[in-house]
């Protein structure tokens, strides 16, 4: 990781959600590496504030209420750790996350999560704008094709990598969950 956890951190974990299909997705190893973050990271001390999207749009399997809007299993918060619940695709549009993080003292977050060029990306660019260090797992995030505005579909993997460059090169940086992990166990 070109970047140490130096200084006090938090990962949040974004829209983990049962509505998600994730072997439909660009990474279907997304899960699986989440909760490798998850694992390592509930040892260190370090803060942890998941994020749910709570839509507001009738008939959103997102709705709270519906099956789909539930945290998939493993990515529930446990113990004292925080949920924050968002309705739009920034995790800090709407929500107490950026006083949490102040309070707590935090300079760098880390994000993963569902989908990378949706609430993943614009959650990292409000969390740049906003002048915390921000790193994006990229290999713990995934996306869905979407349809281009010329009747064509975009492949998700093609949307994956273009956002995570796109983040690399302005908002932050994108490293693997073997990066995060290994980090973790070099510094405690």
């Amino acid at each position: 990781m070109t970047r140490v956890l130096d200084v006090p951190t938090a990962l949040i974990p974004i829209d983990v959600q049962q509505a998600f299909d994730m072997e439909a997705s660009s990474n279907p190893a997304m899960e699986a590496n989440g909760l490798r973050l998850l694992s390592a990271w509930r040892g260190t001390g370090r803060p942890l504030i998941h994020v749910r999207h709570d839509s507001v749009q009738p008939g959103s399997p997102f709705q709270p209420g519906q099956p789909g809007n539930g945290l998939r299993s493993g990515f529930e918060p446990r113990d004292d750790e925080p949920l924050v619940s968002k309705s739009v695709n920034a995790a800090f549009i709407g929500t107490d996350l950026d006083l949490q993080l102040r309070r707590l003292g935090v300079q760098q977050v880390v994000l993963f999560g569902m989908t990378t060029d949706m609430c993943v990306s614009t959650s990292a660019r409000v969390a740049a704008n906003l002048g915390y260090r921000t790193v994006i797992v990229g290999d713990a995030t995934a996306c869905f094709d979407q349809a281009g505005p010329d009747g064509g579909t975009v492949p998700a993997a093609d949307l994956h990598r273009a956002h995570l460059a796109t983040l690399h090169a302005e908002f932050g940086i994108v490293v693997t969950t073997d990066d995060v992990v290994a980090c973790i166990t070099a510094t405690g």
